[in-house]
């Protein structure tokens, strides 16, 4: 079984990866595509946060302390993107120790507050520190990552294509670290926690301590998804990391199915794609995305995840002599 199943991932990733070649004569295709995985990131990373019991409003702020981290530090001191990639997830984490302490002393809607105001105020910042930030303008003229020699051959990060496969080489990277979050001893005691946390006090478990981590882990993806994203656009602006991009990441989350690994991926995926397929509808954007998360929700309250499940659950079965046994009920 174990065998089976990372076979499955593996044919995954061969497909994923064949995915920029078969589409690397559209720029725009490739475009919604690294989108589709710096949104993974944002969302796998937001996940880890939630997995406590806690809703952040406040990712894509960290991002933005990530892409200014990245962007400054490569314009103003020709850092390489080697430095100011794992820099520009460790400055949001350590914004995030600041004040993660008080954060997570409160739950609830209390914390989904005070993340929210905080998104905001980091905003501003951006905003108003004109010198360093240049203000409500922002960044423009942001460089590539820059180019790298393989076997005799020049690879210009600065096209597309290339890009896209170094985007995709740190999502996985990223993802088969949640994984293993996920799947070890630490996923299990998150779980604990998100359960009851006084009976996960009343066994030992340090409930602030372990939300301080989750949410200084969380911001560090966040903040390497921000640097991607301003290498990406090689330009920004503090309103990309305002309060309504932050919601899009929960309703990803929320949509995909929280309580699945998998869930955040494809809530990024679908959600990411249905703004740029329909492209008549972006200024309708918040609408579309309240109206998906309330129709999946309602009628899948796994997540966009658990609709193969149901699917078959509603197909009709047959026995060993082809005949049906009527449809199966799904469990809610």
């Amino acid at each position: 079984m174990k065998f089976n199943r990372n076979l499955s991932w593996l044919l995954v990733i061969i497909v994923v990866f064949l995915i920029p070649l078969s589409i690397k004569d559209n720029t725009y295709f490739l475009s919604v595509f690294i989108l589709c995985l710096i949104n993974i990131i944002l969302a796998s990373g937001f996940r880890v946060i939630s997995s406590v019991g806690q809703l952040c409003f406040a990712t894509m702020a960290f991002a933005g302390i990530g892409a200014y981290t990245s962007a400054l530090l490569m314009m103003k001191l020709g850092f390489p993107i080697w430095v100011t990639l794992p820099l520009s997830g460790i400055a949001a984490m350590i914004v995030a120790s600041i004040v993660a302490y008080p954060f997570v002393r409160v739950t609830g809607i209390y914390f989904a507050m005070l993340t929210l105001f905080f998104g905001e105020v980091i905003r501003l910042i951006l905003i108003e520190w004109k010198s360093i930030t240049s203000g409500s303008t922002g960044l423009t003229n942001i460089p590539s990552i820059g180019t790298m020699s393989i076997a005799g051959f020049t690879i210009d990060f600065a096209n597309y294509l290339p890009y896209s496969y170094f985007v995709l080489i740190i999502m996985i990277i990223c993802l088969l670290f949640l994984y293993r979050i996920d799947h070890s001893r630490l996923g299990t005691t998150l779980k604990c926690i998100e359960q009851d946390e006084l009976v996960a006090k009343s066994v030992g478990i340090n409930v602030v301590g372990y939300k301080v981590l989750v949410f200084c882990i969380g911001c560090f993806f966040a903040g390497i998804a921000g640097c991607l994203y301003a290498h990406y656009l090689r330009a920004i602006v503090p309103d990309s990391f305002g309060l309504f991009p932050s919601i899009y990441i929960v309703i990803y989350t929320m949509a995909g199915g929280r309580k699945s690994f998998v869930g955040p991926i494809v809530g990024a995926i679908v959600l990411t794609l249905i703004p740029q397929i329909f492209s008549m509808l972006v200024q309708y954007q918040p609408f579309i995305y309240a109206a998906a998360l309330y129709i999946v929700l309602y009628v899948m309250p796994g997540g966009l995840v658990d609709l193969p499940r149901i699917i078959m659950s509603r197909l009709p079965r047959f026995d060993g002599r082809g005949k049906c046994e009527g449809k199966g009920v799904a469990n809610d």
